[in-house]
């Protein structure tokens, strides 16, 4: 619905087709997905290492790493593992606001329960701040929306958001150092696992950042729903007095007003928006402090229950800890239920569409 509404912004789910399946013979329009996304796909050989590079180290071995970029060397590898749609997680800046929320809310935690330096937690807090607003950098060096570009992980990996997880932790690790004065790669002053990713796991942090994203997107379509059922409300009025013949299985039935039509839409509509403001509730509860399946190891014992204020204060949403940490790290049913309901309005604005055919 998003995509409907802004031409900047095409649908995603049809390019997610196209690539996915791609004997599938589809149409292609101007300021299609493919057209959109094209610029912002990287390759391994389209790694810009112009200004040299920086060697990095994990457990698969050293690897060179453009010396001026943000991530490091296990987004490099999820770049060449995973060029899989190039439609780029840079691409959705509220999956990466939220992604920043949830580092800084966990280095506030970490901070509280004396798990982290007052230097390390200030400086990936003013990263995890230049990656949430670009736009309040006050010395002017726009490293906020740099730091954005430097999401280059594909939106469909393996490893259930590992690399999604990573590229954010080496890119608010990696500008943290550059806030406690050392270089790029220089991890043992700032680890984007062992600091920046304290208490956490791929398992935690990436489900409660997409419920974060998508709380923060669902008002955009909240406003296209509102409006539409009031358009239809003010089209009720204005044809209170125009009849017309009723229709059951598309034969003239019996007399009815347009208004009565028009006004039934918007009740319909409106039904939805209530729907969505129920399902939204659903993504305040979060599994944060479970860390792999939930039962919080490798996490300070008391890390879930400060993370979850710390979250409430920096997100300004009345998020909640889920009563089952284990349950709600292995259920996604609160955006299966979304979805049920988003699918529900794409079916009744269509119908609505063809009734309007009719007229």
């Amino acid at each position: 619905l998003k995509g409907a509404q802004d031409s900047q912004f095409p649908p995603r789910l049809p390019a997610c087709a196209r690539r996915l399946a791609p004997g599938m013979a589809m149409r292609r329009r101007a300021g299609s997905m493919d057209a959109a996304f094209a610029p912002n796909k990287v390759q391994k050989s389209k790694l810009d290492f112009s200004r040299g590079s920086r060697k990095e180290r994990d457990l698969l071995g050293e690897r060179e790493v453009p010396a001026d970029a943000y991530f490091g060397v296990q987004t490099l590898r999820a770049v060449e593992n995973y060029n899989i749609t190039g439609i780029l997680i840079r691409n959705f800046p509220e999956f990466i606001i939220a992604l920043a929320q949830v580092k800084k809310a966990c280095a506030k935690a970490n901070h509280k329960l004396g798990l982290l330096g007052t230097d390390k937690c200030e400086a990936i807090c003013h990263a995890c701040d230049e990656l949430i607003d670009p736009e309040n950098d006050i010395l002017g060096e726009n490293r906020g929306a740099v730091m954005r570009k430097n999401f280059v992980v594909d939106m469909i990996q393996g490893g259930a958001g590992t690399s999604t997880n990573m590229n954010a932790n080496e890119v608010i690790a990696n500008r943290a150092l550059e806030h406690l004065g050392h270089k790029k790669g220089e991890y043992e002053f700032c680890h984007p696992n062992d600091d920046v990713n304290k208490g956490q796991s791929t398992n935690d942090a990436y489900p409660t950042s997409a419920k974060i994203a998508t709380i923060i997107m669902h008002e955009e379509l909240m406003l296209a729903i509102r409006k539409l059922s009031e358009a239809f409300f003010k089209k009720g009025r204005e044809f209170a007095e125009v009849v017309k013949m009723g229709r059951t299985q598309l034969q003239d039935a019996v007399p009815m007003t347009l208004g009565q039509e028009f006004h039934a839409y918007g009740t319909t509509v409106h039904y939805d928006l209530e729907s969505v403001k129920n399902a939204i509730n659903r993504f305040m509860i979060t599994n944060l402090g479970g860390t792999a399946i939930g039962t919080g190891i490798a996490a300070d014992p008391h890390f879930s229950q400060v993370v979850v204020q710390e979250l409430r204060d920096v997100t300004n949403f009345p998020i909640t800890l889920a009563d089952d940490l284990i349950e709600a790290s292995s259920s996604l049913g609160a955006m299966l239920f979304l979805s049920g309901i988003l699918r529900r309005v794409a079916v009744k604005v269509s119908k609505i569409c063809n009734d309007l055919r009719l007229l």
